[in-house]
């Protein structure tokens, strides 16, 4: 069975490959400077300092609130994905290795409608986003702040995918599904790709298309709050919010 399957696969499979960039949104430039103690410990009152754990709480929540809000807005919008290269959903990399062959054999057509299924699937899906993200906000405590400040470069993407990657997952699969099914290419993919996960013959997360293009979604989901995110630390004072300008100024040192 498994030699009957992985030659089916190598039909369904040929030549090209492709690496998905790994995103971070970089705090560096917030650790720089901050106290791990409360204001009223600290021994100056000058920049990070000088500002309270509730204006250092609130002000993250604001920024990742209003990063998150973009993101989606963005996102969840025709075009949103297929529209941007940077943002486009492509084949999976199994299909990707055989997309010459497929053109070669005329189904150039069917991969085309694919890609274009998946992309408009993925801009169907995110707008189940916003309440699951600004829920994660809202409770974020004084802990996480702590945490997304002292974390590293990752500190804000990992926030967001610990407290919904696992409940997101499970909102975009069915969307993501409803509209992939109506290809006939995502069907026989998934008739061949569920068969070769089982075997090893392909990474889980490519076992269907929709496992792919929800996994795929959120990936560029996460990065693109990371980006908004980075935006408003790099110019506080263009962020429109007294709160923003005084947290992050302050970081920045204006």
């Amino acid at each position: 069975m498994a030699a009957f399957i992985s030659k089916h696969w190598v039909v369904l499979t040929a030549s090209l490959a492709l690496t998905l960039p790994a995103y971070a949104f970089d705090w560096s430039g917030i650790l720089k400077g901050v106290s791990s103690k409360p204001a009223s410990e600290t021994t100056t009152t000058s920049g990070v300092d000088a500002l309270s754990t509730t204006e250092i709480n609130s002000g993250l929540k604001e920024a990742l609130t209003r990063g998150a809000d973009a993101a989606v807005a963005q996102l969840g919008q025709k075009d949103g994905f297929f529209g941007n290269d940077a943002l486009k959903i492509p084949l999976p990399p199994s299909l990707q290795k055989a997309e010459k062959a497929m053109r070669m054999f005329g189904m150039g057509k069917q991969a085309d409608e694919l890609v274009l299924s998946m992309n408009r699937a993925a801009e169907a899906a995110v707008p189940e986003a916003k309440t699951l993200l600004v829920d994660a906000v809202k409770e974020m405590t004084l802990e996480d702040a702590k945490g997304i400040l002292t974390g590293g470069k990752t500190s804000a993407t990992d926030f967001f995918r610990k407290k919904t990657e696992v409940k997101l997952t499970d909102r975009f699969a069915p969307i993501v599904k409803a509209t992939t099914d109506k290809v006939g290419l995502a069907q026989q993919y998934n008739q061949y790709a569920g068969m070769a996960a089982q075997f090893s013959l392909i990474d889980k997360e490519q076992a269907s298309v929709e496992q792919y293009v929800t996994q795929q979604a959120l990936d560029r989901l996460y990065t693109l709050i990371g980006e908004k995110e980075a935006a408003i630390r790099a110019n506080p004072l263009q962020a429109g919010s007294a709160l923003l300008k005084k947290v992050f100024g302050a970081v920045m040192g204006k």
